[in-house]
């Protein structure tokens, strides 16, 4: 059972709804509503009309772009820092890339209607849900830069400093199918990364999980591919 909210004067686990201010989060509690987040749930299909957004509060949603030839790639994380539901903050009502739930948690919801109202009523909260906007456009882009310029293995590292971020946990439940898709390469590429970590006795693995060993460690394999959408996101809204 997904717990509601003990009080509504109450920060939410949300860190994107806890930075609001008093007032604006008045205009959505109303319509939130506490919901279960299941693997693999779609939370956005390609190129249909979103109806609903998703502030998580555990788990993570990944965003991945889709091409004509099935190719499927993630390009971007969306945990307890953030919402779904770009293209609604930025005045659209769907995207061509599908979300889902890779690593299950919970969330609150809302109709997307309702958003667009609480927005057009509160400037200040339309900023403030830009500005995580920006702080996502940041992390695609840095994703991209990764993808093209990086090692796998300082890709991998990267991926699990993004996912403890947004879990808090030091076992991550992660498949090598999921991973592949992440890094955007085959699964032995995936084992040989994962490999190499290990080496360095940064992780451990078992059966569909990795254990967070020394997080400075990954830190410094990851090495300027981490830091700038997490330094972006605190000076705009943390």
């Amino acid at each position: 059972m997904v717990p509601v909210l003990a009080a509504r004067n109450d920060l939410p686990r949300n860190r994107l709804l806890a930075a609001l201010s008093r007032d604006d989060r008045a205009l959505l509690l109303p319509h939130l509503k506490p919901v279960a987040l299941a693997l693999l749930k779609d939370i956005e299909r390609p190129n249909r009309r979103i109806d609903t957004v998703y502030f998580m509060e555990s788990g993570i949603a990944s965003v991945v772009a889709l091409q004509a030839d099935e190719t499927r790639v993630e390009v971007g994380l969306i945990g307890r820092e953030g919402m779904s539901g770009i293209a609604v903050v930025l005045g659209g009502n769907q995207s061509p890339h599908s979300t889902y739930i890779q690593v299950a948690g919970e969330g609150q919801r809302m109709p997307a209607n309702e958003l667009r109202k609480a927005m057009m009523a509160s400037e200040s909260l339309r900023g403030l849900l830009l500005k995580f906007v920006q702080v996502f456009m940041v992390q695609t882009a840095h994703t991209a830069i990764a993808n093209a310029r990086s090692h796998i293995d300082q890709r991998l590292a990267r991926w699990i400093l993004m996912a403890h971020d947004r879990t808090g946990d030091t076992t991550l439940p992660l498949t090598h199918e999921f991973l592949a898709l992440m890094l955007g390469v085959r699964r032995p590429g995936v084992t040989e990364a994962l490999q190499s970590l290990k080496r360095l006795k940064l992780i451990k693995t078992g059966r569909n999980q990795i254990l967070v060993l020394d997080r400075k460690g990954i830190e410094r394999a990851a090495g300027d591919s981490y830091g700038v959408p997490e330094k972006e996101y605190q000076r705009l809204i943390s």
